[in-house]
């Protein structure tokens, strides 16, 4: 006759169908009338190294609540990446707020070959052989990875499937 108080029970929850990393983790404060209210802000990337992949950013009053937030919000935001012969289709520049990144195919066997935020997003997303160079000033983790988002977003996904097409 449990009514809401007492302890939880907490049933063990299934293996995920997406891997997830936490890109950043920082106290933030925001100061008001009343003093200082303190949260985590986390930004999560998950993928399930199949060519799908998303991010989230969000806000919780303790890390783990900020962490399941960006989880939910990383689900909302999937992208799919076009994968063709083991890379990606063709090379991309782009430039988002401060951050400028280059992404280009990368022969078989060379791995991915790319730094930080770049890297986290480019495993989860499943391409084995890609090379990256972050060109911009910014050394902000989130811009770098919303900016390596866009470039993977920037790919048509009418491309990938004419070139799958040669190759058979």
């Amino acid at each position: 006759m449990n009514k809401g108080g007492g302890k939880r029970q907490f049933k063990d929850k299934e293996k995920s169908e997406f891997d997830q990393i936490v890109l950043d983790l920082a106290r933030v404060t925001r100061v008001t009338k009343g003093g200082k209210h303190m949260s985590f802000r986390a930004c999560v990337i998950i993928g399930d190294r199949r060519g799908r992949v998303g991010y989230g950013v969000a806000k919780g009053k303790d890390v783990q609540l900020g962490v399941e937030k960006a989880v939910h919000q990383a689900k909302k935001h999937m992208i799919t990446v076009p994968i063709v012969r083991e890379t990606i289709p063709h090379m991309v520049v782009v430039k988002f707020k401060a951050a400028r990144l280059m992404i280009k195919p990368a022969p078989p066997g060379s791995g991915i070959i790319a730094g930080g935020a770049v890297r986290a997003v480019l495993e989860l997303a499943g391409i084995p052989n890609v090379s990256s160079k972050i060109l911009g000033k910014t050394k902000n983790k989130i811009t770098i990875a919303k900016a390596a988002f866009a470039a993977l977003e920037s790919f048509k996904r009418r491309t990938a499937i004419k070139i799958e097409a040669k190759q058979e």
